[in-house]
Protein backbone atom coordinates (compact mmCIF):
# COMPACT_ATOMS: atom_id res chain seq x y z
CA UNK A 1 0.00 0.00 0.00
CA UNK A 2 2.85 2.38 0.83
CA UNK A 3 4.39 1.65 -2.54
CA UNK A 4 1.18 2.60 -4.37
CA UNK A 5 0.82 5.85 -2.41
CA UNK A 6 4.45 6.82 -3.01
CA UNK A 7 4.08 5.97 -6.71
CA UNK A 8 0.96 8.11 -7.06
CA UNK A 9 2.61 11.03 -5.23
CA UNK A 10 5.73 10.74 -7.39
CA UNK A 11 3.64 10.80 -10.55
CA UNK A 12 1.68 13.81 -9.32
CA UNK A 13 4.88 15.74 -8.56
CA UNK A 14 6.39 14.83 -11.93
CA UNK A 15 3.20 15.90 -13.72
CA UNK A 16 3.13 19.25 -11.92
CA UNK A 17 6.71 19.97 -13.01
CA UNK A 18 5.95 19.10 -16.62
CA UNK A 19 2.84 21.30 -16.65
CA UNK A 20 4.82 24.23 -15.18
CA UNK A 21 7.54 23.90 -17.81
CA UNK A 22 4.87 23.63 -20.50
CA UNK A 23 3.27 26.88 -19.29
CA UNK A 24 6.66 28.63 -19.30
CA UNK A 25 7.42 27.44 -22.81
CA UNK A 26 3.96 28.49 -23.96
CA UNK A 27 4.42 31.95 -22.45
CA UNK A 28 7.79 32.34 -24.15
CA UNK A 29 6.28 31.28 -27.47
CA UNK A 30 3.64 34.03 -27.22
CA UNK A 31 6.30 36.76 -27.13
CA UNK A 32 6.40 38.09 -30.66
CA UNK A 33 8.93 40.34 -32.28
CA UNK A 34 7.66 42.77 -34.90
CA UNK A 35 9.55 44.04 -37.95
CA UNK A 36 8.27 47.60 -37.58
CA UNK A 37 5.84 49.83 -35.67
CA UNK A 38 3.07 49.45 -38.24
CA UNK A 39 2.94 45.71 -37.59
CA UNK A 40 3.12 46.17 -33.81
CA UNK A 41 0.37 48.81 -33.85
CA UNK A 42 -2.01 46.42 -35.63
CA UNK A 43 -1.98 44.23 -32.50
CA UNK A 44 -1.30 46.97 -29.93
CA UNK A 45 -2.63 50.37 -31.15
CA UNK A 46 -1.08 52.28 -28.26
CA UNK A 47 2.27 50.56 -28.46
CA UNK A 48 3.92 48.49 -25.73
CA UNK A 49 5.16 49.95 -22.44
CA UNK A 50 7.84 48.35 -20.27
CA UNK A 51 5.92 49.18 -17.07
CA UNK A 52 2.82 51.08 -16.05
CA UNK A 53 4.90 53.84 -14.46
CA UNK A 54 6.70 55.02 -17.63
CA UNK A 55 5.76 58.40 -19.09
CA UNK A 56 5.68 59.29 -22.77
CA UNK A 57 8.34 61.84 -23.75
CA UNK A 58 6.75 62.61 -27.10
CA UNK A 59 3.65 64.42 -25.80
CA UNK A 60 -0.02 63.46 -25.83
CA UNK A 61 -0.96 60.11 -27.35
CA UNK A 62 -4.26 58.90 -28.73
CA UNK A 63 -4.14 55.37 -27.26
CA UNK A 64 -3.04 53.86 -23.95
CA UNK A 65 -0.07 51.48 -24.34
CA UNK A 66 -0.23 47.79 -23.49
CA UNK A 67 2.05 47.01 -20.52
CA UNK A 68 4.34 43.99 -20.87
CA UNK A 69 8.00 43.87 -19.87
CA UNK A 70 8.70 40.74 -21.93
CA UNK A 71 7.01 42.07 -25.06
CA UNK A 72 8.74 45.45 -24.71
CA UNK A 73 12.13 43.77 -24.24
CA UNK A 74 11.58 41.69 -27.39
CA UNK A 75 10.77 44.85 -29.39
CA UNK A 76 12.93 47.41 -27.59
CA UNK A 77 14.63 48.45 -30.83
CA UNK A 78 11.30 49.99 -31.93
CA UNK A 79 11.41 52.52 -29.06
CA UNK A 80 12.94 55.43 -30.97
CA UNK A 81 12.82 58.03 -28.17
CA UNK A 82 13.96 55.55 -25.46
CA UNK A 83 11.15 56.48 -23.07
CA UNK A 84 10.09 52.91 -22.20
CA UNK A 85 7.18 52.80 -24.67
CA UNK A 86 7.71 51.19 -28.07
CA UNK A 87 5.64 52.49 -31.01
CA UNK A 88 3.38 54.79 -29.00
CA UNK A 89 0.62 56.59 -30.92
Amino acid sequence: MRFVISLVLSLAIAASFSFDSLRLAEAAAKIKTYPNCTALNKDYPGGVARSSSVKNKGGKTKYKPYVSKALYDANQRLDRDKDGIACER
